[in-house]
């Protein structure tokens, strides 16, 4: 540093001396090496490291040109009476290079100008603590990339504020700082990005953008069940959610409930029988039944019992046409209210039912002979349709007529046999299929101009579902897995496939089941050997 530089910074140190209220040393100690001192304050220039100075009254301390690139914790705590603290941007040289580690470094300062024309890479997230009556900063021209989230908390009296000359990464570490820059009273520079490449040479001031890139998704365990399950299933009940689960390793339906308090799903009721492969539940002006389908013994409804708090057997389903239930699928077309049962066995007959304001009974008969894996109902172009999905076959479909009020053949899904269970979904407007077939690859099919058109292949050995679920905006489709980890998959809007998104590991999955209940998102995932898990999907800011 030039001679008549440490002669400026003396004097300086002399007049902040005079400025400072009257007082004195508690008792005397040494001006360290490099350093200038008056009764309180201390200037040191070229310091190799912070200067070790006895507690007392010092009120000021100016580091300049120091060589030590470090500032731990607590540096200065030894400094109570220290009002001002600086690394003052006279005659600093553009070769120093600092960074803040310290989460106490300017804490107490009280400054109008700060640091410039420096190194600096970062501060401490707590660098500017309690410095309330701060009213100028500069960071100009340093190597700043980001800055830790909440970093000008403090500064409640900030008037101006200059990051100019640095090289800001507009990435998922500048959001906050965005959104900070949109709110502040005080005046900013312009503050412009360095990177990523598409963000360079803008402005973060007028940026909006970051929000959606910044934050991702995860699933991480909430509960178990300890129990094995073939289904699981949902409804709503005044204010409350329930899940139904079909566990047939303990011949029961497990009704839970949402415990708000407690904040996850208890035991409400166990509905009782042989071999119960699927359990669901059908609400219909305010009476709650639920089908349980069953593989001997016959299948049965039972009916919510407001009085009694649980469920009692109301209507039995005949034998003789439910032989092995696979699927349940219930539905509404008009004011009416039916279910179908997928009767997968060699001598099955896939049978549809009609609710009649006093019980179901059966309706139409559908698709004999051919092995019914899965029912799905959905609406193409505005009617209503019922596809079924076979072992023996590809899949068929069915369109509600309104005239003689029953499903009628209407095609078929070519090249897809062996499919296993057929699921809809939409992405915005567009209607999707995500077909799963056990030995091959299972398909993501789109309708397009009246026919469904194939977009997206899954290597899918073993898998017995693949099921496509949204949540936050987000779509995914769970694939199971037999054999090794069952893969989620992440929709892309722009290149409109799936991406894979992460692993879970579930024995035997037979099905993942979305519940949603108090602002919080589930998946419930059935296992044919394994306890059944409870997932909840939760959203990641990555701009922490």
């Amino acid at each position: 540093m030039p001679p008549a530089a440490v002669k400026t910074w003396a004097l300086l140190a002399a007049w902040l001396g005079v400025l400072a209220q009257p007082g004195h040393l508690k008792k005397p100690f040494r001006c360290p090496s490099a350093c200038s001192c008056s009764r309180e304050s201390v200037v040191c220039v070229g310091s190799p490291q912070v200067p070790r100075i006895p507690p007392g009254d010092i009120g000021s301390l100016s580091i300049v040109n120091g060589t030590f690139s470090e500032l731990r914790e607590a540096t200065f705590a030894h400094l109570p009476s220290l009002q001002l603290l600086g690394h003052v941007p006279f005659f600093v040289p553009s070769r120093h290079e600092f960074i803040t580690k310290s989460d106490v470094f300017f804490s107490n300062l009280f400054l109008h100008r700060f640091v410039e024309s420096n190194k600096i890479e970062t501060a401490s997230k707590y660098a500017f603590r309690g410095l309330r009556d701060l009213t100028h900063l500069s960071l100009a021209n340093n190597n700043i990339k980001f800055l830790p989230r909440d970093l000008f908390t403090d500064l409640e009296s900030l008037i101006e504020l200059d990051l100019r000359g640095n090289a800001f990464e507009c990435d998922c570490r500048a959001k906050w700082l965005m959104t900070w820059l949109k709110n502040t009273n005080a005046t900013v520079s312009d503050v412009v990005c360095a990177g990523p490449d598409d963000m360079k040479g803008k402005r973060l001031n007028d940026l909006t953008g970051l929000q959606n890139d910044c934050t991702s998704t995860d699933f991480v365990p909430h509960q178990i069940v300890a129990s094995e399950s073939l289904s699981v299933d949902t409804f709503d009940y005044k204010n409350d959610v329930y899940v139904t689960i079909g566990a047939p390793s303990t011949d029961s339906c497990m009704v839970f409930q949402w415990d708000h308090i407690e904040m996850n799903f208890r035991t409400y009721d166990n509905i009782t029988g042989q071999s119960i492969v699927g359990c669901k539940p059908v609400v219909i002006l305010d009476q709650v039944f639920v089908i349980v389908a069953q593989l001997f013994g016959g299948s049965h409804i039972y009916k919510f019992d407001e009085d009694q708090s649980r469920f009692s057997k109301f209507q039995d389903i005949e034998v003789s046409k439910i032989s092995k239930p696979n699927d349940i699928e219930a539905f509404q077309i008009g004011s009416d209210w039916f279910f179908v049962i997928a009767d997968s066995s060699k001598a099955g007959l896939s049978t549809l039912y009609k609710w009649n304001d006093k019980g179901f009974y059966s309706y139409q008969s559908l698709h004999e002979w051919y092995r019914d894996t899965d029912a799905e109902f959905l609406d193409l172009d505005g009617k209503a349709h019922l596809i079924l999905a076979s072992r023996s076959q590809v899949p068929v479909i069915y369109q509600w007529s309104r005239s003689n009020q029953k499903f009628v053949l209407q095609g078929e899904i070519p090249n897809m046999e062996d499919v296993v269970a057929v699921k809809h979904f939409r992405i915005k407007e567009d209607l999707y299929l995500a077909m799963t077939r056990y030995i091959g690859d299972s398909k993501v099919l789109y309708w397009g101009p009246k026919q469904f058109a194939e977009v997206q292949a899954l290597p899918s050995r073993g898998s017995m579902i693949l099921q496509p679920f949204s949540f936050k905006e987000r779509s995914y489709l769970a694939l199971g897995s037999d054999y090794t980890f069952s893969q989620i998959y992440l929709w892309d809007d722009d290149r409109k496939v799936f991406d894979r998104f992460k692993e879970v590991y579930i024995q035997a999955p037979r099905s993942f089941t979305v519940v949603s209940t108090d602002r919080r998102d589930f998946i419930f995932t059935s296992s044919f050997k394994g306890n059944t898990q409870i997932l909840e999907h939760v959203v990641i800011d990555l701009s922490l």
